[in-house]
């Protein structure tokens, strides 16, 4: 079987694709709450980024499972931190950083995505590359944006990969 997100009565089964932790499964939700990104959605976002993510310093906003910081590390990121609002994605990341064998390149904040971008920014924090994946339709993924480019976050050659939805059109004239 070639995709391998698989709806269970568990929920998703996911994996990381390759890298350290290669063929790792890791712990997903049990109801949809949380949508994770599938594996062939995932592969062609790291087909693309290519050796980007090799000693990237790396968001994961809106972080869910860790499912997109997590392939990061796994692919050669130095680090990942992830900011979720939620305490059971909070408990998932966490699981699934300690199924990668990652926690020494990993930190996991439970944070407002917005208010945490404020807090790197006091922190002088920046970053290579930049995941976030909001709530659909609620303007949350303009507003990331916005505060990315107030913030300074995302270095000069930095990427931010950002899924959100058709009906969200997203001002991109931030980030030039």
């Amino acid at each position: 079987m070639n995709d391998k997100l698989i709806l269970h009565k568990d929920g998703v089964t996911m994996r990381i694709i390759t890298g350290s932790a290669k063929g790792t499964k890791l712990k997903t939700p049990r109801s949809f709450d949380v949508r994770p990104t599938a594996d062939r959605v995932k592969e062609s976002i790291f087909n693309i980024l290519g050796s980007v993510v090799l000693d990237a310093d790396v968001l994961d906003l809106f972080a869910g499972t860790g499912n997109l910081g997590l392939e990061a590390v796994s692919r050669g990121a130095k680090s990942a931190i992830f900011v979720d609002n939620s305490p059971a994605s909070i408990a998932l990341i966490k699981e699934n950083i300690i199924r990668t064998k990652s926690a020494d390149r990993t930190h996991v904040y439970k944070s407002d995505a917005l208010r945490y971008i404020d807090r790197a920014a006091q922190l002088g924090q920046n970053f290579d590359l930049i995941f976030c994946d909001p709530p659909y339709n609620k303007g949350l993924a303009t507003a990331v944006v916005e505060k990315l480019d107030s913030r300074l976050l995302l270095r000069e050659s930095g990427l931010l990969v950002i899924e959100h939805s058709r009906r969200e059109a997203i001002n991109d004239n931030f980030l030039t």
